[in-house]
């Protein structure tokens, strides 16, 4: 029998002297080329508070992260300045006994998010500080807002809102950021913060947070996944939806909001993408609790490369069209990027 070679075909004459792979054979090149950096620049590093002095509690679905006492929190704003980190971001556990059906902790200028505001601020006054405005760490039913039955009522939810956004304001907050997704909020907090005289204080709306299963975490972190009764479909988004997320985005930005922001993260990029190109306004992501958990709990498996496999998450929300991601993997990757 014959034996027959295979020819080669002419790949010049295929491809026409365009070879793509010339511009990934080396890592400079990769580098000169390179569409979308991610950079120390775009990192929010969320830190959750607990009462208390020299505490540092593990959150047990989401290994690594820890609540901190405010005395701690200042520690890791000093170690996210020296990692060039811009901005934190606080979120208080509020012992059961200061929960109530409205929230009342949340107006308390001496609270754990105004204390650690103070404190963070005297220490290291450069820093970015990002608070959250939303009731939920605060009633005893876990919810963004005021249950009456089983309705969740908006308009009196706001007037506390503006109430907690303004103690915050006054604690020495740089950015207000509602979470609550309650409607007109924005819009109310901005005229409360410029009738007060906070008129260069910045309002970041989570403009389109979606009703997921990717907050159980978080919801461990400050304590709400015992004491929600319900869900919180009838003010977060439905999954399913983005046109939808562009209406609420643009609500936000029409009563003032300075800053957007999507959240899931990774989800939800399509939505991202579509916010960004349609409004051009600087545009933020959350990479939440449930993602954060997933990866970590992958690396610690040794299933993936767990650097790798974190900054390679990050820099899909900057090819999406982020400026900056929310994300607590924020020290874990500052030292490995750019600043």
């Amino acid at each position: 029998m014959t034996r027959q070679f295979f020819t080669p075909p002419d790949m010049n004459a295929i491809l026409g002297g365009r070879r793509l792979r010339r511009n990934r054979k080396a890592d400079w090149s990769r580098r000169l080329v390179r569409e979308t950096v991610l950079t120390v620049n775009d990192l929010i590093w969320p830190i959750f508070l607990v009462e208390g002095t020299n505490v540092r509690q593990d959150v047990t679905s989401m290994p690594g992260v820890q609540r901190l006492s405010v005395d701690q929190a200042v520690v890791e704003a000093e170690k996210a300045a020296k990692l060039g980190i811009p901005a934190i971001a606080l979120f208080p556990f509020t012992e059961p006994s200061l929960r109530d059906p409205t929230g009342s902790e949340s107006l308390n200028p001496n609270n754990l998010v105004c204390r650690a505001c103070r404190a963070i601020k005297a220490a290291v006054p450069d820093i970015g500080l990002i608070t959250d405005v939303a009731l939920d760490p605060y009633t005893s039913h876990g919810h963004d807002g005021v249950l009456e039955g089983d309705r969740i009522v908006n308009d009196a939810s706001v007037a506390l809102l503006v109430q907690q956004a303004l103690a915050q304001a006054e604690a020495g907050a740089d950015v207000i950021a509602p979470s609550d997704m309650m409607d007109g909020r924005v819009a109310a907090i901005r005229e409360v913060l410029d009738d007060a005289g906070f008129l260069d204080i910045q309002i970041m709306a989570y403009s389109a947070k979606y009703a997921s299963a990717f907050y159980g975490p978080f919801r461990d972190a400050i304590g709400t996944s015992k004491t929600l009764i319900g869900d919180k479909r009838t003010y977060q988004m439905d999954f399913a939806n983005t046109d939808e997320a562009l209406r609420e985005v643009e609500l936000d930005i029409q009563e003032g909001a300075d800053m957007i922001m999507v959240k899931p993260g990774m989800p939800y990029l399509d939505v991202l993408q579509r916010v960004k190109e349609t409004f051009a306004m600087p545009t933020f992501a959350y990479q939440v609790s449930g993602e954060y958990a997933m990866l970590q709990a992958a690396a610690q498996n040794g299933w993936i490369d767990g650097d790798r496999a974190f900054i390679e998450s990050l820099a899909a929300f900057k090819r999406a069209g982020a400026d900056g991601i929310l994300t607590y993997f924020a020290p874990l990757v500052a030292p490995l990027l750019p600043r």
